[in-house]
């Protein structure tokens, strides 16, 4: 749905009136989250078996065994994250219908606020690695085109940049640790790779190791931790409901997903998750001192959603695997709610 909202946008928002615009651009985020919350239900009440649900739309390509395609997974993971998403995304796609009314490019603001959504869910439903790398990429895209939104202001523009190439730097390194588990297991389906990497590994493994590294670079880069958080400061270029989904239920946790996700190669390589709790530690300690510093009430919210994120790293980096989803949750509707209060301060 946000996906068509995003085509109907894109094609049409020029032509049609702005009622009409926010209807499209709310509806189509309004849905998925309706939907978020009645499959939370029936997945409570009446479990799949193996408590997950694989779906396999279409198969891209078939070479010796390599079969990547448009394939999804529903697990008790991916549906908390999906309800933040969407619920999150429908609150404050709500609040963006008044809010940027005047704006001159309302449309263009639903449409990329639409892909925004769309990409990030098809980030955390993703079946395989590959997928998850084009949602992945998606996110980051939105982010530059959102941050960047008042494009006619130098500021912004640069804010914008800062943001897409510093967190390329990230998703290079994640690229090529997804090279290396192709190589390696022959496959990007994440469950395959975890079974097999749990088969095939022992703990410490050298390739173990360099992989989690690869991954924890590219959630570095994403979640805005050390050494790669210089861009989110930044970011509050955009409108304030661009602020409030990137730092609540987007984008700076989508590394925060990845490591949850992937945490059988991590528990593999015990210094990658030490070092998670690490980098975890040392960003929450600094980002809460940085933001005592600011006198701008949006930057003082960045800093404490690096804090935050750090927060959940730290979690993640001892084990607490719960205890980091927990908190990512708890974080994305409060962090979320500032914002917008900060919007019409």
């Amino acid at each position: 749905m946000p996906f068509l909202g995003f085509l109907l946008l894109a094609i049409f928002g020029g032509r049609i009136n702005r009622s009409s615009v926010a209807w499209i651009g709310v509806g189509s985020v309004a849905l998925p989250a309706i939907l978020s919350i009645l499959i939370g239900i029936n997945f409570i009440s009446s479990p799949p078996p193996n408590n997950r649900f694989d779906q396999t739309l279409w198969i891209w390509m078939s070479t010796s065994g390599f079969n990547p395609g448009i394939a999804f997974h529903l697990d008790g993971l991916s549906l908390i994250f999906i309800f933040a998403i969407t619920f999150v995304g429908f609150l404050i796609h709500l609040y963006s219908a008044e809010f940027m009314k005047d704006d001159e490019g309302y449309s263009r603001f639903f449409a990329y606020m639409n892909l925004f959504i769309g990409s990030m869910v098809t980030l955390v439903l993703a079946d395989n690695l590959l997928l998850l790398y084009l949602g992945w990429e998606g996110v980051g895209l939105c982010s530059y085109l959102l941050i960047g939104f008042w494009y006619k202001e130098p500021e912004n523009v640069y804010a914008a940049n800062k943001a897409f190439i510093v967190t390329r730097i990230g998703d290079t390194a994640m690229a090529i640790g997804l090279f290396l588990l192709v190589k390696h297991f022959n496959t990007l389906n994440i469950q395959d790779i975890l079974q097999l990497a749990s088969a095939n590994w022992t703990v410490g493994s050298s390739l173990a190791v360099l992989i989690a590294f690869l991954l924890l670079g590219g959630a570095l880069g994403k979640s805005a931790q050390l050494p790669l958080q210089t861009w989110l400061p930044d970011a509050m270029a955009g409108p304030s409901p661009v602020s409030a989904l990137i730092h609540a239920a987007t984008m700076v946790t989508a590394g925060v997903y990845l490591i949850a996700r992937t945490h059988t190669l991590f528990e593999l390589a015990p210094v990658a998750q030490s070092a998670v709790a690490i980098i975890g530690a040392l960003t929450l300690s600094i980002a809460g001192f940085s933001a005592l510093t600011q006198t701008d009430i949006k930057r003082v919210l960045a800093y404490s959603t690096i804090s935050q994120i750090g927060y959940m790293f730290l979690a993640l980096g001892i084990g607490a695997w719960a205890a980091g989803i927990f908190h990512f949750m708890i974080h994305a509707f409060f962090k979320s709610l500032l914002f917008l209060a900060a919007g019409v301060v």
